[in-house]
């Protein structure tokens, strides 16, 4: 039976996820903004936190975990590349490595390119995908650490996954995301809806996230570095899409 996501908007445009296995009572949460939401969150629907998934050492995804932790005891999974910079891990995770939440197998993928050590975590049966800022909707983080070949091959792997994956990111930059795409991208029937249905959603403060991976397959810029029709309105016919890719997000970093 698929696990139950729930999507929990902290500080002013970060995203934190609960995984609940119904059958075991095991939950997990994505990352940690802000440990008040969280607990909320938890105390609302009945829930004991059993793990906590960080994606990366960055602040806005870490620093709610010592008060969460101080009311929700759990077990805390991190990168073994980045433990050095993460806070105490009781287990340390790499490329290829599975682990248990409940019934269904969590698979780990090294997505280095916005820092190096970035992780996400899939689970195959539910069809889900949290990938923090490395795949965002719309979108991918900036290369603080990684270089453009680094990033490319990360979201190669993403994209790789089945098309009905829910892709669970961490910001609410879509918007934003959008207003670049179209610059990259602008005779995309698929993104001019996608524009209008974000919108939409953000008119009635309706989060963006989770995306669906399809969706992204589509009209995501920074995936597409093979198409056709953005490499000819970069006048990069032909070129390796991960050039293509690297000239997106050198237009994005300026945008």
């Amino acid at each position: 039976m698929p696990l139950e996501i729930i999507t929990l908007p902290c500080l002013s445009d970060n995203y934190s996820f609960l995984i609940h296995d119904g059958a075991s009572g095991e939950t997990a949460v994505v990352d940690v903004p802000e440990a008040s939401v969280i607990s909320a969150a938890l105390q609302q629907r009945g829930w004991t936190l059993s793990h906590v998934f960080l994606t990366h050492h960055h602040w806005d995804h870490i620093d709610g975990l010592g008060d969460l932790l101080a009311n929700h005891p759990a077990q805390v999974v991190g990168a073994k590349a980045d433990a050095h910079r993460l806070p105490p891990l009781d287990l340390e995770v790499s490329e290829g490595d599975r682990f248990f939440l409940g019934g269904e197998i969590v698979e780990v993928l090294d997505v280095s390119g916005h820092t190096v050590g970035h992780i996400a975590f899939y689970l195959p049966e539910t069809g889900a995908v949290f990938t923090a800022d490395s795949l965002m909707a719309l979108g991918c983080g900036r290369l603080f650490e990684g270089d453009p070949d680094m990033m490319w091959t990360s979201l190669s792997k993403l994209a790789a996954l089945p098309a009905n994956t829910i892709v669970c990111s961490g910001h609410e930059y879509t918007e934003a995301n959008a207003r670049f795409a179209v610059t990259i991208d602008p005779d995309n029937s698929a993104l001019q809806t996608r524009i209008e249905d974000i919108a939409a959603a953000r008119a009635e403060d309706r989060p963006t996230v989770p995306s669906i991976l399809s969706d992204e397959l589509a009209t995501n810029p920074f995936l597409r570095g093979a198409d056709p029709a953005i490499q000819a309105h970069l006048n990069m016919q032909g070129a390796d899409p991960a050039r293509v890719f690297e000239e997106i997000r050198k237009r994005k970093d300026n945008f």
